[in-house]
């Protein structure tokens, strides 16, 4: 078992920041890198599917990252997914994190094509090889990839040295415990079941809800850790109405969660970039609710 202190814990992935011109804010990616520091996270996960990643360019995700890592200072575990839909700029992306001391680079497979999983292995291990010295994450998430990781799979990806985990977010929560038989170190993906991820044997969470309501998951976190498990199940459970109810918009839900920082008091993160839908004007009221939700639970709970 390839356990590591440092991957266990509460990983918020992180938001695209935007300036008012629409491209990446330098200052509102160190903003909300203090705003979570300041949470008390274990660390991020940089440029996945809440930063956006498949609608950013290489050299914006470049620059998300390096504000990320000099607002950070060591102080966080660092996750930088560096997948693109091709080898060569997943690999460049690979290496530019690995120059920069992120702790692991992810990459989900590639998507679009159906390929098998020899050509699903070579991607990974040529984009591991581009970061000799960084531990690699599988990412996991076949309702969006198209493609779903298997026992046969994970343990040729195993051969590789360098790979030491999966951030799962597929639904069943029986996929964490096979990943973590085979020696992974495993993240729960899917925000409404982390409690159940952590049952389960994962050394922790990347969720894309975590930086709305960090003060919750942490919650969560320690309920499990502390055997409190009625407790925990109280907050998963109030997390998931939240989430019902972001989702419940007809914007995007990062659009939605954006806005729901700013009303915590938090850094502003601009907008989404299209194809994604900004926020509507009748999605404001939902926004509204769920940051007084989180603000209720926190109270109540934290």
């Amino acid at each position: 078992m390839k356990e590591n202190f440092k991957y266990q814990g509460i990983f918020p992935a992180f938001y695209a920041c935007y300036n008012k011109e629409g491209g990446v804010s330098p200052e509102g990616v160190r903003a909300l890198t203090r705003y979570l520091l300041e949470k008390g996270v274990k660390g991020l996960y940089v440029g996945g599917s809440s930063g956006e990643c498949i609608y950013q360019s290489v050299a914006e995700r470049k620059l998300t990252l390096e504000n990320v890592m000099a607002e950070a200072g060591g102080r966080l575990t660092i996750i930088a997914h560096v997948a693109c839909n091709n080898t060569a700029d997943s690999r460049e992306l690979a290496a530019h994190a690995g120059s920069l001391g992120v702790d692991a680079i992810a990459a989900i497979p590639p998507i679009y094509f159906k390929l098998p999983p020899k050509a699903i292995a070579q991607y990974w291990n040529d984009i591991s090889a581009a970061a000799p010295d960084t531990d690699f994450i599988i990412y996991n998430i076949p309702q969006l990839a198209g493609v779903a990781l298997t026992v046969p799979l994970l343990r040729e990806m195993l051969k590789n040295p360098r790979v030491i985990g999966v951030k799962n977010s597929s639904m069943p929560v029986q996929d964490i415990q096979m990943w973590k038989d085979e020696g992974a170190v495993v993240f729960n993906g899917p925000d409404e079941q982390l409690l159940s991820g952590l049952a389960a044997g994962a050394a922790g969470g990347i969720g894309g809800t975590y930086a709305a309501m960090p003060e919750l998951y942490l919650e969560i976190m320690r309920c499990f850790q502390t055997g409190e498990l009625e407790k925990g199940r109280q907050v998963q459970n109030e997390c998931c109405r939240i989430i019902y109810r972001m989702c419940s918009a007809q914007g995007n839900m990062y659009a939605v969660i954006k806005e729901v920082i700013r009303l915590q008091g938090g850094p502003d993160a601009g907008g989404v970039r299209a194809p994604l839908l900004e926020l509507a004007a009748e999605d404001r009221p939902i926004a509204e609710e769920a940051a007084r939700m989180i603000g209720e639970a926190v109270r109540q709970y934290c």
